[in-house]
């Protein structure tokens, strides 16, 4: 039931006593005969996340510093706020690094599904443990960029850099692949295993590294963008120092993989000579 006195009486505690309710009869009545009046500080609007009563504290960042290291850096001076704290109570930290958390728990429920996904459209390919084995192992060469990029640029490694590392992996392994099936492309045509690694390292090295330019000037635009930012910088930096990795890894991989030797030779078949009907073989016979 809500109770409205008229506007002069509103502003006069002392008269809620004596404030009349009409009965069901249509008696008026005081409210101090019905109810006991007991005054109680209580907040006005009460938060709640997760049907738990929640007071949130909120903070910008100046500009140059980023929200992790920010979160990072209190974290150890609210460690004994929080050991102090009663039961029932708790600090939890919200912000991007709660959004980080819930989209990498996401992303992993997911994960094994996309990496079977992945090694079954390479093993129809491939056609070959061993050539599927060594394209895998190649996937993290963009590491190397990738985290020296991001600490140039002073960006954090996060939800976002964690896709175009996922992305940047992709593309490697694309590379090599073409690499590898170059190469058992020419030694099925008859080459040697050493000839046939030189050669197709040189021939696929000016599409490899202009698809890598390509996808490295097309992040620019994203490079500068608060949300997107540290997926291009992680794409970019991997992608740049993966490419020159691959051209010269992945040859020198491929023969110690399969032990080739620069001296072997694959001995290609001797093809038939016609000899004419009208002419006579003469064949030298050694006399004992």
């Amino acid at each position: 039931m809500v109770a409205l006195a008229v506007s002069s009486e509103r502003l006069d505690l002392s008269g809620l006593p004596t404030l009349t309710i009409a009965t069901r009869n249509g008696v008026p009545v005081p409210l101090s005969q019905i109810a006991r009046l007991k005054y109680e500080y209580e907040e006005p609007i009460i938060w709640r996340r997760n049907r738990d009563i929640v007071l949130t504290v909120r903070g910008d960042v100046v500009d140059g510093v980023q929200p992790p290291d920010v979160s990072n850096a209190i974290a150890p001076k609210l460690q004994q706020i929080k050991d102090a704290l009663p039961y029932g109570y708790r600090i939890e930290t919200g912000g991007s690094i709660e959004e980080s958390a819930k989209a990498n728990v996401a992303l992993a429920a997911v994960f094994p599904v996309m990496a079977v996904v992945m090694l079954a459209l390479l093993m129809i390919q491939l056609q070959s443990f061993s050539r599927l084995a060594l394209v895998f192992v190649t996937a993290p060469l963009g590491l190397i960029g990738a985290t020296g990029a991001l600490l140039i640029a002073n960006k954090p490694f996060g939800f976002v850099a964690l896709l175009g590392l996922i992305a940047l992996a992709g593309m490697i392994m694309r590379n090599t692949v073409i690499l590898v099936d170059q190469i058992d492309h020419d030694i099925a045509e008859g080459h040697t295993r050493y000839q046939a690694i030189i050669d197709a390292t040189v021939r696929r090295a000016r599409p490899v590294v202009l698809t890598a330019l390509a996808a490295i000037l097309g992040m620019i635009p994203l490079a500068r963008s608060i949300f997107w930012g540290p997926m291009a910088i992680t794409i970019m930096g991997g992608l740049l120092v993966a490419t020159v990795l691959t051209l010269l890894v992945v040859p020198a991989l491929y023969a110690l993989w399969f032990k080739v030797r620069r001296d072997e030779a694959v001995a290609a078949p001797a093809e038939p000579v016609a000899i004419p009907a009208d002419k006579d073989l003469a064949l030298p016979i050694a006399a004992e």
